[in-house]
């Protein structure tokens, strides 16, 4: 057993929460208003961590330089907003994970790049959350993943050191934040990644094909 990991990290979505499905309407309901095409689930799903950015370049490609992005964004968060959880669950497994860590009395939090607002109002569906200790969003601080403040400050709340702290993502942001940190990195396999992402270039200290597995690292 890894005696030094003390504390565990997560990305949100695409790690410990499927929100895909949720964000996915979000951008055809914007695509509708505009008189586009929707997306399939199959194309959305892998951008899903990209977040509102990444969701309308996919859906409005070309067309998007034709229209007010801050107007698209506020349109799309809006009803991201309204709509939050219909569709959102967390991944098989995750549960588990997070009881096991409950009961070692692990500390363990959540860094990610959705806005914190947002977050603050999704986490509250899911019971699995009530010990999460940390969660910064990506606007709680001036700067977001892949710069290492957010982890560090999350190390900080959670009271353990980066060196000592495990963190999980399905991006390539969030292993370079967590490098940079100093932290174990863990690539979470089961999120938004491209069948043919060749992870091995984002320098990972490991991959996790499930959730439990993480507890093996510890």
């Amino acid at each position: 057993m890894n005696t030094t990991i003390s504390g565990v990290l997560f990305d949100l979505d695409g790690t410990l929460l499927d929100t895909a499905n949720d964000l996915g309407e979000a951008l055809n309901y914007v695509l509708r208003k505009h008189g586009l095409a929707e997306v399939a689930r199959e194309n959305y799903r892998p951008i899903a961590s990209d977040g509102a950015l990444g969701l309308l370049t996919l859906g409005f490609a070309d067309q998007l330089k034709n229209f007010d992005y801050e107007q698209l964004r506020t349109e799309f968060l809006a009803y991201y907003q309204d709509n939050i959880a219909v569709h959102t669950c967390l991944y098989p497994e995750v549960s588990e994970l997070l009881l096991a860590l409950n009961k070692q009395n692990i500390p363990w939090g959540v860094v990610t790049n959705k806005p914190e607002g947002l977050t603050r109002q999704l986490l509250p569906n899911y019971p699995e959350f009530d010990k999460c200790l940390s969660l910064i969003g990506g606007d709680t601080l001036a700067n977001r993943k892949p710069h290492p403040a957010p982890i560090l400050k999350a190390c900080e709340e959670i009271g353990v050191t980066s060196e000592c702290c495990l963190y999980v993502g399905d991006a390539l942001r969030d292993i370079q934040a967590g490098n940079k940190a100093n932290s174990t990195t863990v690539i979470a396999k089961w999120g938004y990644i491209l069948a043919n992402e060749d992870c091995t270039s984002w320098q990972s200290d490991y991959h996790a094909e499930s959730p439990l597995e993480i507890l093996s690292l510890i």
